[in-house]
């Protein structure tokens, strides 16, 4: 299982429409976005909103098999739902079908578990090249 944390801009003015994505996610659109993900591999997904002197951001975490491969999926898909997505992904933050068919937005250093986590069996990172 790969993973990568990385961190989104909202763009300026933008705030008000990422809010009404996340309530859509969160509410009527919870299972298409689910069923999206499914088809494009991605086991677990994190967002959290930050707000910094340069910007708000989103904090994300993704999980999945094949991340590139989700990556490049969403970019090529045609399905009603990952095309809608794909827009607004583009109108709040920026990001392009292009940008998703390029390499991942992020290199994962290292990957800790313990014992208590329960996570204890997860196999080792690969470390990135720095």
């Amino acid at each position: 299982m790969e993973c990568i944390t990385w961190f989104v801009p909202i763009l300026p003015g933008k705030l008000d429409e990422w809010k009404a994505l996340i309530e859509e996610i969160n509410g009527p659109g919870k299972e298409e976005y689910r069923r999206s993900h499914e088809r494009l591999g991605l086991t677990r997904e994190v967002a959290s909103h930050m707000q910094t002197p340069q910007g708000d951001f989103v904090a994300m975490y993704q999980e999945a098999e094949d991340l590139a491969k989700a990556f490049h999926g969403l970019a090529a898909s045609n399905d009603p739902y990952d095309v809608w997505l794909k827009e607004k992904l583009q109108e709040v933050h920026g990001i392009t079908a292009e940008m998703l068919q390029g390499p991942l937005p992020a290199s994962l250093l290292f990957d800790v578990t313990t014992s208590t986590s329960g996570a204890a069996d997860r196999p080792a990172a690969r470390p990135a090249v720095l």
